[in-house]
């Protein structure tokens, strides 16, 4: 025989239920915030990355880097790599990434060696950078105007 129980929940009960959900949610959401700094650093590795390839193209297109020396800050020039196309893109998508607006592109004035950095989302204070000499490093000292990574 099947007995009909009208008891329903006890406020207690309800509230333990939604406490639970509370400490869940948290949790979940803390994990989120981790995981999308994690995803924004891996975007501005692959994207500063990317510029060592491209600037190799660039210096067997054009004999050198370019000529317009060191501390360009804003990454926006006419005579160096920093105006190629690809590369604008590449720091443009670097620069949304960490939304800070901290990316260094530094050519030496003879055009014979260049490096970008760019901080790096999940630890403030952190810079990815790579360089003509191959160096792709993750430092604490930002890239200043150097041309090679420290």
């Amino acid at each position: 025989m099947y007995i009909k129980n009208n008891r329903g929940f006890t406020l207690i009960e309800l509230l333990v239920v939604i406490a639970i959900i509370g400490i869940l949610s948290a949790v979940v959401l803390a994990s989120l915030n981790t995981a999308r700094s994690k995803g924004g650093d891996a975007a501005i590795q692959s994207d500063i990355g990317g510029i060592r390839s491209q600037a190799e193209i660039y210096r067997t297109d054009n004999a050198s880097y370019g000529t317009n020396g060191t501390d360009e800050s804003s990454c926006a020039a006419a005579d160096n790599l920093f105006s190629d196309p690809t590369i604008v893109k590449q720091v443009t998508a670097a620069d949304a990434a960490n939304a800070s607006g901290s990316v260094t592109c530094n050519v030496a004035a003879n055009g014979t060696a260049y490096a970008v950095s760019a901080e790096l989302v999940s630890t403030a204070g952190t810079y990815y950078c790579v360089d003509s000499t191959g160096a792709a490093t993750t430092t604490a000292t930002a890239l200043g105007v150097a041309t090679t990574c420290s």
